[in-house]
């Protein structure tokens, strides 16, 4: 039988037999287990239309077990014979239940869990996806419906994209103009829209309670128009550059001009002014807002495609901006470019560039691990969510690469930077961007199924990943994506199960 297990646990024994779920399976909850139980529950209802009794009690042949134990983070054992038996500690526990709900399989007209042994920790300890909610806006219900897709899969970093040249969308108190003048639309003239901070509280609730880390992003110094709507004095006049002015032609949208909304998908023409008082008071107050309303360890600061800036006046505000964000306790994270700079100790990188470097990407990712810090593989062509999985995908763009499944599933982190050290890898990020997206369908329809390839790469070990075995594997688990009413692509070279 086909486990239909992605990402693939570390150890798996497999054995003759299967246990039953019957009306009168119960979930036994030992030792503070009562969240795990809760999710697991849930799962199995969903899945099997099945609802198992939560109790106290002693476990019978037939139950679930649900035991809560001091073990290294997010690792986890689950054992099935004659009961179902699940440990770990809290983040463990939860994703043990994830592959409980990847288990379950159909025998004629009944429900069961095949018998195995699984020992299961993840290898490494950053394993994200981001959405970019300034392109296009998605509202709470949006973002934790993505949660909900991703910690499936034990992603547990959620980065969201909350600012760039076509929208701000995070309030911030102290500057509310924000809100007011430069969340109003987005891409393409689409509708706008922003997080209050209530709002962003929720999305951390939310996430936290599926064992993610939200990531928050405010982009600078470039892809920063959107802020001049609001607060003109800090923005420089946005700066035209061939690719700029060749994508809008070719794409039939408009330039960038100062004061207006910026309605295409062009970068690299907006700059805040480095060198200005009034450009530093802005930043210590949204950056202050924004590490109040984080409780996790990170801030992105961005650092992307900077082309009107000059190199030295990049340096010196990516200095700068490292600093303030460890200055306010958290630790800073920006894109690779940021590693030409002097980026402050212990800054993580993230390498967004090709399996095979060019220019001088590789020194820049080198860079984070010299300065104390790490950096998070999402080499483009084979990480982006966003890119078109064949030339003919309605959804998507292809500047990085044509992503089908296999492309997304066979990489090697460790095999990219020549030169960096393996422990320097915090982990993996699979990037949606959204220029060219609007509704939780599209999402569906770009994530699924490159993003369990991703969350393979993020979690299992690397001997142990053979495409032949994902392949099959990803087939049976779409009748479990289909149960929860999540859509996706499905290439033909996968064979999908309908149970």
């Amino acid at each position: 039988m086909v486990l239909p297990l992605v990402p693939l646990p570390s150890s798996i024994t497999e054995s003759t037999g299967a246990l039953s779920l019957t009306p009168a399976t119960r979930i036994i909850v030992e030792q503070g287990a009562d969240a795990a139980a809760s999710v697991l529950a849930d799962g199995i209802a969903e899945r099997t239309g099945l609802h198992p009794a939560i109790a106290v009690d002693a476990a019978r042949p037939g139950d679930i077990v649900v035991r809560r134990t001091a073990r290294q983070s997010e690792q986890y054992t689950l054992r099935v014979g004659e009961t179902a038996q699940l440990e770990g500690d809290e983040a463990g526990l939860f994703y043990a239940v994830q592959t409980l709900r990847q288990l379950l399989v159909t025998d004629g007209e009944a429900w069961v869990l095949p018998h195995a042994e699984i020992d299961d920790a993840p290898r490494f300890a950053y394993r994200g996806v981001m959405l970019d909610v300034a392109r296009t806006f998605f509202d709470v219900d949006t973002v934790k419906a993505f949660i909900d897709r991703a910690s499936s899969l034990k992603f547990n970093r959620l980065h969201l994209h909350l600012t760039d040249d076509q929208g701000w969308r995070l309030q911030i108190d102290s500057r509310p103009l924000l809100a007011e003048r430069s969340s109003t639309t987005a891409a393409l003239g689409r509708q706008g829209g922003y997080y209050t901070k209530d709002d962003f509280r929720e999305i951390v609730r939310y996430a936290a309670a599926h064992h993610m880390v939200v990531v928050p992003e405010i982009d600078l110094p470039g892809h920063t128009h959107a802020i001049g709507l609001a607060y003109p004095e800090i923005v420089e006049e946005p700066v035209m550059n061939d690719g700029l002015l060749a994508q809008a032609e070719a794409l039939s949208q408009p330039l960038p001009v100062a004061g207006e909304p910026y309605l295409g998908w062009g970068v690299g023409h907006s700059s805040v002014k480095i060198h200005d008082d009034a450009t530093w008071e802005f930043l210590r107050d949204a950056l202050t807002e924004l590490a109040e309303l984080t409780p996790g360890p990170y801030l992105h600061v961005g650092g992307d495609e900077c082309l009107g800036t000059a190199q030295a006046d990049f340096g010196a505000f990516i200095e700068r901006v490292t600093a303030l964000t460890i200055e306010l306790g958290k630790t800073p994270i920006a894109w690779h470019e940021a590693g030409a700079a002097e980026v402050a100790e212990g800054t993580i990188g993230q390498y967004w560039g090709s399996t095979t470097p060019s220019g001088a990407h590789a020194d820049h990712a080198r860079r984070f691990a010299e300065r104390g810090g790490s950096v998070i593989m999402s080499p483009s062509n084979t990480a982006y969510l966003d890119q078109k999985y064949d030339a003919d995908f309605p959804l998507g763009l292809d500047w990085a690469a044509l992503i089908d499944l296999q492309t997304a599933y066979e990489w090697e982190p460790t095999a990219i930077v020549d030169g960096l050290p393996a422990e320097a890898i915090l982990g993996v990020e699979g990037p949606l961007w959204s220029e060219t997206i609007e509704t939780l369908n599209d999402i569906d329809q770009l994530i699924f199924p490159r993003v369990a390839a991703i969350a393979e790469v993020a979690w299992s070990p690397a001997e142990t990943r053979e495409w032949a075995s994902f392949r099959e594997r990803v087939g049976v688990l779409g009748a479990a994506w289909e149960a929860a009413g999540w859509a996706g692509h499905r290439p033909a070279e996968i064979v999908w199960s309908s149970r």
